[in-house]
């Protein structure tokens, strides 16, 4: 029996790995997955698995940590096993830019071209249509849109003055 639990031992140790976080670090909590619950606003397979970030406060023992829960989990105990964590790495692309836009009372807010990028000429509906490539107001140069060139030089003439 002892060697059949060493061997069984041997083959378990191969794929096992120290986890082990840093104080201050970042990390995903896991969400154990119930069949037909409706879990973070999904249901099903479109539910996640992992949540967070979440700040590492303390580690207590070996293998627990204390993380900085926020009230909405207040539910979940915030020592944690570190296999229902899982590492957080830091990428720029996450962050979000914030413009500041002019909203009406009506929570909308007007769209502004702010140059012509490209022209081309396609044919639409066996007529050959000019069309502009036109940068909009507090979107990025991959938002821009294709417009036809006789409509934006009806509203917008100033776009094609210069």
């Amino acid at each position: 029996m002892q060697a059949a639990q060493s061997r069984h031992k041997s083959y378990a140790d191969v794929r096992r790995k120290d986890l082990e976080y840093n104080v201050g670090g970042k990390v995903f909590l896991k969400v154990a997955p119930l069949k037909g619950v409706l879990r973070f606003e999904k249901k099903g397979k479109l539910s996640p698995r992992f949540v967070g970030s979440f700040e590492i406060l303390e580690q207590i023992g070996l293998v627990a940590y204390c993380l900085a829960l926020p009230p909405s989990l207040s539910v979940v105990h915030d020592i944690l096993h570190v296999l229902m964590l899982r590492k957080y790495v830091t990428d720029p692309s996450h962050v979000v830019d914030y413009e500041p836009l002019e909203i009406d009372e009506s929570l909308s807010y007007t769209e502004q071209p702010v140059e012509i990028l490209a022209r081309e000429v396609k044919m639409l509906r066996n007529i050959w249509t000019p069309l502009v490539k036109v940068l909009w107001q507090n979107h990025k140069v991959e938002e821009a849109t294709r417009e036809r060139e006789d409509d934006m030089r009806a509203r917008y003439l100033e776009l094609f003055e210069k």
